[in-house]
């Protein structure tokens, strides 16, 4: 609300020839949290693989005074995820907790290879906190082919068998088995892609039987000449065939569903099988969500996670907003990026995920409808938008 009568107050004064109002000293209300850049995996399939394992990082107590300012300020929840593995943080089994006394909801992306830290911080979260791993695959062959561990003898076998450890030490944690859809013709760069479509069955039944509360799939995503990432299906070759055989394994994993286990489709899988994915890149001019959801890396702050590491898409440097007169000024940097960010041409070849709540933003802030007499939905408990 706050973020959206600052909007309406700007175009006004803007309409006006006034003053610009002052921008509100908030934090963004979720976070994307690279811990560290380093990874134990050399995934053929990484849209990340040009900034892993780079000599940047953070000073612990430097991102730890960042993350208070940004509590106070409004911010809900962070995510541990990307840029590399966050279990190798060496202050993750202590950071997680730091987390929890913020009063923070939690989520985190792992590859698996570490199950023995989120074994240690599963105490500390709570109903509503996460933890998705990253597989990607139904047989151990495929997982080492497509991941490569360092350690060459981790498999699908040793990572499932957490599973039951981690639930034993907190019921309430939502666990999450992460399958990426790969096909033949996909590439990253010069490498070709390992297809996993045969695979999907498998993964599901797998994560059922090793007590996951669900599997998410996910189209494979590349980095285009820009740098952000985007879902571009016109490039596959013989796609109708790709998609009959995604469709009818999301139809047979769809038979292993129970109470407390699910098939989860993302976003982008739906729009691509339904073939409407172009509807999703056509964007508002303003983007309004990347004031409400940034990535934080130890290369620097980010607008958005599919612009990790795009110079264009900075907004600071990695200690943004660690204290007071930082987090001022991020605000301010902020709302010049909202100003001059043009989502229509800058993001018009991704298939936006907030594609529809940012032109539901854009029609309240144009509108003259009342925003405190706004029907609400009750607070579901997540505040990972």
């Amino acid at each position: 609300m706050e973020y959206l009568n600052w909007q309406r107050a700007q175009r006004k004064a803007l309409a006006a020839g006034e003053a610009a109002p002052p921008v509100p000293k908030a934090a963004p209300l979720s976070i994307n949290l690279d811990l560290t850049t380093a990874c134990n995996y050399r995934c053929d399939h990484c849209i990340d693989w040009d900034i892993l394992n780079s000599k940047d990082k953070h000073e612990d107590a430097d991102l730890r005074a960042a993350l208070r300012e940004m509590a106070a300020r409004g911010l809900r929840s962070v995510i541990l995820i990307g840029g590399g593995e966050p279990t190798l943080y060496p202050g993750f089994v202590t950071f997680v907790p730091f987390l929890k006394e913020l009063g923070l909801q939690v989520a985190i992306v792992s590859n698996g290879s570490r199950n023995d830290r989120i074994l240690q911080i599963a105490p500390s979260l709570t109903r509503g906190d996460w933890v998705r791993l990253s597989l990607d695959s139904g047989t151990n062959h495929t997982f080492r082919a497509m991941h490569k561990p360092s350690r060459g003898t981790l498999d699908l076998d040793e990572i499932c068998s957490w599973i039951a450890r981690i639930r034993e030490a907190n019921a309430d944690i939502d666990l999450g088995y992460s399958f990426i859809i790969t096909w033949k013709g996909a590439s990253r760069d010069d490498v070709s892609i390992i297809e996993n479509i045969d695979e999907i069955v498998s993964a599901t039944r797998r994560a059922r039987e090793a007590g996951f509360n669900y599997i998410s799939l996910k189209p494979f995503l590349e980095r285009s000449a820009d740098e952000s990432e985007v879902m571009n299906p016109e490039r596959t070759a013989h796609l109708e065939e790709v998609l009959r055989r995604i469709d009818a394994a999301v139809r047979e994993a769809r038979t292993y569903e129970r109470p407390g286990f699910r098939v989860m489709e993302s976003t982008n899988l739906r729009v691509l099988m339904r073939g409407n994915w172009r509807d999703y890149t056509n964007q508002p001019k303003t983007c309004h969500m990347q004031a409400l959801r940034q990535v934080v890396t130890p290369i620097g702050t980010f607008n958005c996670p599919a612009y990790r590491g795009v110079e264009r898409a900075k907004l600071g440097d990695k200690d943004l907003y660690s204290g007071p007169e930082n987090a001022d000024r991020a605000a301010g940097r902020t709302a010049q990026m909202v100003d001059q960010f043009d989502a229509s041409c800058q993001c018009a070849e991704i298939t936006c995920l907030y594609n529809g709540t940012n032109w539901w933003l854009e029609g309240l802030v144009e509108s003259g409808e009342d925003l405190d007499a706004l029907a609400l939905p009750d607070n579901r408990g997540d505040a990972f938008l």
